[in-house]
């Protein structure tokens, strides 16, 4: 079979015997200055007892540094970058003999970048309206409601809050999970199993209720999933919530001066959010613009990890149960060839993105680095010395930290070069946004 892979090399080294016997005399004479053997002064034992001693070590320890010289050499004198660990093969080692070592490589492709003053893309904003405001003022309003017994009788509906014990069940064994005592359900949250609220719904406190359902075939527990259980349900308490009002005093709750204050900060962290996702499509787009101005041979070897790791998180999605309705629709023999597309995208962008850094220097800072792991370390309050200290003690944490940080400094710079068309749009245009929908 022809080989269509324009970045692999192969090639045959030969280390001349000649060579290879001079550098172990070579070696073992630097020892016999030191050596320190029973009998002798260092320095003073006979040649021939140092080669008894140390010979076979030598030679090992002299081969890889031949080997490892003369592949580098080969390397530059080829202009060969390799993309990974190059296979390194000893074909032919005999005494007195030229050492032959066979050597399979990908090199990394050449890449030339387009002007990056020849890309145009849109970029969309949003702002938070004040409705959205109003909106994520009763979500916090809501995070801080109470609920009290409500006294009249009447029938669960929609909406309340009941207490239950429950026991489940399935073939008449009660499985792991299935148990619950003193639970606050709110009725309508669709917190439970599909239809299990329902059926609670309508009923008088205090009466016990035989609930029926069957867990979707998705359901995340594999041991539950698609099979019939039943509930014995105890309705123990009617509730209702009552939320706190929308003024100055729920905002000193919150640590604000006022509901002004709060409102303020709201809309900032709105405004955040959206700009967070704006950034999301634009970059998304510029990659998109990326892969189809630039076309190059990508290392196969690094298409292949890729591909692995992409496959083995759909592998733990499909055990996990989490397979899109997509995915679940299409022959594995289908989903690979798809993956490796994205696989052999992703490598193409990652080399492209180091090419444009390479050239134009951009680097990361210790500065950028210890941002990032601030931030990081604000998102635990109270732990942030215990943050640090893991970052410090992990440098592959710390690599997982860099590795995005430096892809984002990168784009950046890009977005700096090319043509951008700013767009207003509402809220719901913005995350309804689909560049796969065109």
């Amino acid at each position: 079979m022809t080989n269509t892979n324009k970045l692999a090399h192969s090639f045959t080294i030969t280390i001349s015997a000649k060579d290879f016997t001079a550098k172990i005399d070579e070696k073992l004479k630097q020892i016999a200055k030191e050596a320190k053997i029973q009998g002798f002064r260092p320095g003073q034992a006979p040649m021939t007892l140092i080669k008894s001693k140390y010979e076979n070590a030598v030679k090992g320890e002299v081969l890889d540094t031949l080997i490892q010289e003369q592949v580098e050499k080969t390397f530059k004198d080829k202009d060969i970058r390799p993309a990974l660990r190059p296979k390194v093969e000893l074909k032919k080692f005999e005494d007195g003999q030229d050492i032959e070592i066979s050597v399979d490589v990908e090199a990394l492709p050449t890449v030339d970048t387009v002007d990056f003053k020849t890309i145009s893309i849109e970029r969309m904003n949003a702002t938070a309206s004040d409705e959205e405001v109003s909106k994520a003022l009763e979500r916090l309003q809501m995070g801080k409601r109470k609920t009290e017994v409500v006294d009249e009788k009447r029938a669960t509906q929609t909406g309340d809050i009941i207490v239950i014990d429950f026991v489940g069940s399935i073939d008449g064994e009660e499985f792991k999970g299935g148990n619950g005592k003193d639970y606050y359900l709110d009725l309508g949250s669709n917190t439970f199993i599909p239809g299990f609220e329902d059926q609670l719904t309508g009923k008088e406190i205090g009466s016990q209720v035989d609930v029926n359902v069957s867990f979707p075939e998705n359901y995340h527990a594999k041991e539950l999933a698609g099979k019939k259980a039943l509930f014995k349900v105890d309705i123990k308490e009617l509730r209702k919530v009552v939320k706190p009002e929308l003024n100055d005093e729920f905002a000193k709750s919150l640590g604000m001066e006022s509901m002004d204050k709060l409102k303020e900060m709201v809309k900032e962290e709105l405004d955040k959010e959206y700009k967070n996702v704006s950034r999301m499509h634009t970059k998304r787009a510029l990659l998109d613009k990326l892969a189809e101005t630039h076309s190059f041979d990508v290392p196969q070897g690094m298409v292949d990890m890729e591909f692995d790791s992409i496959w083995k998180q759909f592998e733990q999605a499909k055990k996990d149960g989490q397979l899109d309705e997509e995915e679940k629709n299409k022959s594995e023999d289908d989903l690979k060839a798809e993956y490796r597309s994205i696989a052999e995208r992703r490598v193409r962008l990652g080399l492209l993105l180091a090419e444009v850094a390479n050239q134009n220097k951009i680097t990361l800072s210790q500065e950028d680095v210890t941002a990032a792991v601030m931030r990081e370390a604000r998102r635990y309050p109270g732990q942030e010395k215990m943050v640090f200290e893991y970052y410090q003690k992990n440098p592959q944490a710390l690599d997982a930290i860099r590795a995005p940080l430096f892809e984002e400094k990168v784009v950046d710079y890009i977005l700096g070069q090319i043509n951008i068309t700013e767009k207003n749009v509402s809220v719901d245009e913005l995350y309804a946004y689909n560049p796969d929908a065109k």
